[in-house]
This record gives C-alpha cells, structure tokens and sequence, in this order.
C-alpha cells in the first residue's frame, strides 16, 4: 500500500473540514449511520459519472452532498426546523436516484 501525498485527506482541529492538497473541504457528517452514508455516498458517485454525460445530473450531486453534510446548513451548528426539513427533503431525494 503506497501513501500518495497528492490525495492525502487531514481531518482539521475541529473536524468540521478535512484538507485535500492545501484546500479545505467540509466533512461528511459523523452521525450519519454508515449504512446511510454508503447509501449517500454510491448515490453521489452515480450523480458525479451521471454529470459527464448529461451536465442535467449535477442537481442530483449538490442534493446527495447536502444529505452527506457537505453542503447547506453546518453539521456542527444547531439545525433550525427548515433546515431539518430540507435535509430530510434532499435525503429522500438522493435516495430515490440510486436505483
């Protein structure tokens, strides 16, 4: 097993982000349950392949990375009730996509 530096992910201090070569990105969050995450996780890769043919697809990427945590409301912070209903709203769409 070889330790490519060119995709080495550091989780920050806070865990809130992790640091791809230099750039800092959110982090999936933590207590989504791991069968849910792979869940989130196959559906965002299916939506990344889905966007090099049919750019129509990228809806689909921002949905499953709002599910994982990595975009709309922080994780960290407290959810207001919208915020609880949108990411709900955005998992069962990204759930509906895998299949």
């Amino acid at each position: 097993m070889s330790d490519d530096s060119s995709t080495a992910q550091q989780l920050t201090e806070s865990g809130h982000h992790i640091v791809i070569n230099g750039r800092r990105w959110r982090a999936t969050d933590p207590s989504i349950p791991a069968s849910l995450r792979d869940e989130l996780v196959s559906a965002l890769m299916a939506a990344r392949r889905a966007v090099r043919s049919d750019e129509s697809a990228r809806p689909a990427v921002h949905d499953a990375k709002v599910a994982l945590g990595e975009r709309g409301e922080p994780w960290w912070e407290p959810t207001t009730p919208e915020g609880r209903v949108d990411c709900v709203h955005h998992a069962d769409l990204t759930a509906g996509s895998g299949s």
